[in-house]
């Protein structure tokens, strides 16, 4: 008896022992934890979760019937999860760190196996599955943007946008989003703004140096990111170093038209940081006179996390570039001795904090500093001049796209002093708060509040004055849904902002699962809805070049009382949309098609300085000179103001795949009818004179006409992609083809008697083209791989704008070097 109660109480301490050794281990050990589901928000119940550190699985789990999981790990340090279930694509999520009490939360979407639905940002404000969401919107990847140098290309490959670039690589290039104005779209690069003031923002000189990702949200979003998300947002991210030991990456690519590419890439991760740098070069003559482009890019992100739920950032791009100008080739057959050169700088500062398992906030510091400069270094001309002593090119037959052609000699230069140039400055500072709230599984909050201090100023003219806006913006908005079926967002924002004073914003979107996804031909079906308003603010040009400005600064009030014409204020948007997602054949199959209604009010119509002599009939014609010169020389050919109004109406699909575990196909068509509703050129012919015609047909010199489609909008286009990605190699296909658009040669009163003879209709003027790319590499070695891209295949000229010439056929070859075992992500 003695024996036995010895027995039992030795138990009893080796039982407290244990006991105790286990709670002192998990006291002391991560915990990482979280919910896996699909992107429809189901609970995926059996799928493996790896927690893996330096190379090794030091954890794992598998998700129970609700989809959550937990795994306990007395190590602190870096990790990342793999996540692996049936019928799902195996998933590796962002590094993290833990440290050896943190809890963190880590919460996994996981795709089909056969199509790809990102994780998207953009229409909620926080991380937010496609399919929960009733936006459109498109992302370009990796595999998307590792072959080429800039976005141009790559934005071509989603429905509803229109990319229109004035000449070869490195030219101007402006995005237009489902009929919008160029703009009008919101430009994010790590959640800083990086647009112009104003809005506008040139893609031309943008690498994709440091670029992982870009997304692309089609529809306004004011309510979330303030005026200029009119027509849409693109918000590009910077990578992020990964691996546990310093990688280098080198890649250098050669081509015709002299061209060369070199960047080098270093990242890393270690304990509480990560990092990651890169700088680029690329210098091409492209194919026309005077017309050399160099870039240099150079990027940086520093992260430092404390404890696993507060991360500090930090995120630099800096880019220079210089380009020459050739001009409209097709209407002198001589190129302008011009150059314009950038100096852009965008910088993030961002507090991550999730404060508890539901309440996240962040805090973001963003800068921007802009400098464009133009300089036209010589007269050029043939020796022709008119009695202004105005330049002039060739004799030369200007044909459109619809067939009508004229000929004569367009003016080339005006007379003046040279070298001529202007400087146009935009600086911004931004403060931007963000805290979202989980108030149950099914509803999120979010708060925000956004001040901007823009400056803008041309340096060196005497017409222009330096601009000082001060803009404040305060957002909420819900997003949730019931039962994972009905998902919906409800926001708006009050705007207050220096150049048109105080405006709200409100949005609203639903999308609800009529079919959830499931096995089948007919394997889940989306039916989604949209409405919202939107505002931007007019860019430092337009303000600049107003005419109300122009007219009350020049005895011009007689003008300003009979036009009733008004000081700059906001363009207006709003949308209506309406649409269907439908997957099919398991999901191997999703086709998508949106209807949408896009109505813009007081947009910028530009007059035309042939005009000047109506709108100011009482000045002396030596007086209506000298102004037109001194517009002349600070390159104000436009003055503007807020009397167009258009409707754009279409319709979007796309159609993508996976075969096999390698190959993703993917292909969109969109249909824009577009028409004018209202036009200053129309509706003023009695104090302007008579619209121009071509043998009857009236012409819209400066904008269209009422009842024409706005300019660069062309009614079809489309695109068509398929990739091929494997361990060692990858070949990616890409084209896209867009059919005539309306425009002007904007040659009015350009002839050599300063007349409108070259004017040509403005239907269907701009060509249609298709454009065709082609690349792929191969990695010989851990060390080693090669690659090409090969673009323009089919040569076409005509993908620019009437009177500009495209890069023909354009192919790069180059060498990979790489120290270390992973890229960073």
């Amino acid at each position: 008896m003695h024996f036995i109660a010895v027995q039992r109480v030795v138990l009893k301490l080796a039982l407290a022992a244990s006991l105790y050794c286990i709670f002192s281990i998990t006291a002391q050990a991560a915990s990482v934890r979280g919910v896996v589901t699909d992107a429809s928000g189901a609970k995926v119940t059996g799928a493996t979760v790896g927690l893996i550190s330096n190379g090794q699985i030091v954890g794992s789990a598998v998700s129970s019937a609700d989809g959550s999981f937990q795994i306990m790990t007395g190590v602190s340090g870096r990790f990342f999860l793999v996540v692996s279930a049936k019928s799902f694509r195996q998933l590796e999520t962002p590094g993290f760190y833990a440290g050896r009490l943190d809890s963190v939360e880590q919460s996994v979407v996981l795709e089909p196996e056969w199509v790809r639905e990102s994780i998207v940002v953009t229409a909620t404000g926080t991380p937010t599955p496609q399919p929960q969401t009733s936006a459109a919107i498109s992302v370009l990847g990796p595999l998307d943007l590792s072959l080429r140098e800039d976005l141009v290309s790559a934005m071509r490959l989603m429905p509803g946008t229109f990319v229109a670039q004035v000449g070869q690589r490195g030219a101007q290039s402006s995005l237009f989003v489902r009929g919008g104005d160029s703009d009008a779209n919101k430009i994010l690069v790590d959640g800083v703004s990086a647009g112009d003031v104003g809005g506008r923002f040139d893609f031309g000189p943008l690498s994709t140096t440091a670029v992982q990702s870009a997304e692309i949200y089609r529809g306004p979003n004011t309510s979330l990111y303030g005026a200029d998300a009119a027509s849409g947002v693109v918000s590009l991210a910077t990578p992020h170093g990964t691996t546990s030991f310093p990688s280098l990456l080198f890649h250098g690519d050669w081509g015709n038209f002299s061209t060369s590419r070199e960047e080098l890439e270093a990242s890393g991760a270690h304990n509480k940081i990560d990092y990651y740098g890169a700088f680029s070069w690329l210098q091409t003559a492209n194919n026309l006179p005077h017309d050399e482009y160099h870039v240099a890019t150079s990027a940086a992100n520093l992260g430092w996390q404390p404890n696993g739920s507060t991360q500090v950032r930090g995120t630099i791009h800096y880019g220079v570039d210089a380009t020459g100008v050739p001009g409209t080739w097709e209407f002198h057959h001589l190129s302008d001795q011009a150059t314009e050169k950038d100096q852009d700088i965008y910088l993030s500062a961002s507090i991550d904090n999730q404060t508890t398992a539901d309440f996240h906030n962040t805090v973001r510091y963003g800068l921007t500093r802009k400098r464009e400069q133009y300089h036209l270094w010589n007269q050029t001309g043939t020796g022709v001049f008119d009695g202004f002593g105005d330049s002039f090119g060739d004799l030369v037959t200007i044909t459109g796209a619809n067939g009508y052609s004229v000929t004569g000699r367009a003016l080339m230069d005006f007379a003046g002093t040279y070298p001529q140039g202007y400087q146009l400055v935009s600086n911004r500072d931004q403060m931007v708060y963000q805290g979202d709230f989980r108030f149950t599984p099914h509803l999120i909050g979010l708060v925000g509040f956004q001040y901007e201090d823009e400056r803008g100023a041309e340096p060196g003219s005497a017409y222009y004055k330096p601009v000082d806006r001060t803009n404040y913006d305060y957002r909420a908005a819900v997003h949730g849904d019931f039962k994972n079926r009905f998902f919906y967002t409800l926001g708006g924002d009050l705007e207050h902002y220096s150049l048109f004073g105080t405006q709200t914003s409100p949005r609203a979107g639903v999308s609800l699962y009529a079919l959830r996804p499931r096995k089948g031909i007919f394997s889940g079906t989306r039916l989604l809805f949209n409405y919202g308003d939107a505002v931007r603010e007019p860019s430092l040009t337009d303000q600049f070049n107003s005419l109300y400005n122009f007219l009350e600064n020049n005895s011009g009030q007689s003008t300003v009382q009979q036009l009733r014409i008004k000081p700059l204020a906001a363009p207006t948007t709003r949308t209506y949309e309406a649409g269907f997602e439908q997957a099919l054949f398991t999901q191997h199959l999703i086709f998508r098609a949106s209807y949408f209604h896009n109505e813009y009010g007081k947009q910028i119509e530009y007059v035309g300085l042939d005009l000047i002599p109506a709108l100011l009939p009482n000045l002396t014609t030596a007086q209506q000179q000298e102004l037109t010169t001194v517009l002349e020389q600070n390159f104000a050919y436009e003055l503007t103001l807020n009397t167009e109004a258009f409707r754009a109406q279409g319709v979007e699909t796309t159609l993508e795949s996976g075969i096999g575990r390698n190959v993703f196909l993917r292909g969109g068509y969109t249909y824009l009818d577009a028409v004018v509703q209202r036009s200053f050129a129309n509706a003023d012919v009695n104090l302007l004179g008579p619209v121009p015609t071509f043998n009857g047909i009236p012409l819209g010199t400066y904008s269209p006409l009422q009842g024409a489609r706005p300019f660069r909008r062309p009614p079809h286009t489309g695109f068509f992609t398929a990739t091929y990605a494997a361990r060692q190699m990858s070949v990616v296909f890409s084209s896209a083809f867009a059919s005539r658009s309306d425009d002007s040669d904007f040659l009015g009163g350009y002839d050599i008697n300063g007349g409108n003879s070259l004017l040509l209709p403005n239907r269907n003027l701009d060509h249609g083209y298709a454009k065709i790319d082609l690349g792929g590499s191969y990695q010989f070695l851990p060390w080693l791989g090669i690659y090409g891209q090969a673009e323009n295949l089919t040569n076409n000229q005509h993908i620019a704008p009437i009177g500009y010439l495209s890069l023909p056929t354009n192919v790069r070859i180059g060498l990979r070097l790489q120290w270390g075992k992973e890229k960073a992500r």
